[in-house]
């Protein structure tokens, strides 16, 4: 039986490393939404940022349907995620339940970016409201989103050893959650950068 302080170890491991993982994941499936937009409408990506000390964005030096383009980010942003964790769910993958996690982030931060975003008019929310989206399919899209990740969401505590009856924490997949932390981190440093 593993002690205490080996269990609170994988736990604050796990924990520190899912959440930014999941900001950088987010950004990457979210800048891949604009790029695939981009592409089934003909524009010409020029450039993808994605840095772990920035926020992502996708320029563009042609973009014939900038509508579509920029709804491409938030709703693949949020779909891409889901369709990731059903197919982890579907073939029992070990630790599926960060995918879970995961899915929940997408759909919340695509969600508040979008939903909250409109009262600004800031980022992409106000690309949407300048290309002729109506403000209140961004509030739809952002109360949805939002209220499925949160779903997502619940009762997972006990999955990160949080709660009166956490489940057992495995090491392997808090380990390896770290892993992909540090490659993402180097890659985004290394490759795509700013």
């Amino acid at each position: 039986m593993k002690s205490d302080s080996m269990t609170r170890f994988h736990q604050i491991l796990l924990i520190v490393s899912i959440v930014p993982l999941s900001w950088l994941g987010m950004m990457a499936v979210h800048e891949l939404g604009h790029v695939a937009g981009a592409w089934w409408t003909g524009g010409t990506v020029a450039k993808v940022v994605l840095h772990p000390l920035t926020i992502s964005r996708t320029d563009l030096s042609n973009n014939p349907s900038p509508l579509f383009v920029a709804w491409s980010g938030p709703i693949l942003g949020a779909v891409l995620p889901f369709i990731a964790w059903g197919i982890g769910r579907a073939f029992g993958m070990p630790g599926a339940y960060l995918l879970r996690f995961f899915t929940g982030f997408c759909l919340i931060a695509n969600g508040a970016y979008i939903g909250c975003g409109s009262f600004d008019g800031i980022g992409d929310a106000g690309d949407l409201l300048r290309h002729g989206a109506p403000i209140w399919q961004l509030w739809v899209f952002g109360s949805v989103t939002m209220v499925m990740g949160f779903f997502l969401w619940h009762r997972l505590g006990p999955r990160f050893g949080l709660g009166a009856r956490p489940d057992p924490l495995s090491a392997r997949v808090a380990s390896t959650c770290f892993a992909m932390l540090f490659v993402l981190v180097g890659i985004e440093f290394l490759f795509v950068g700013d």
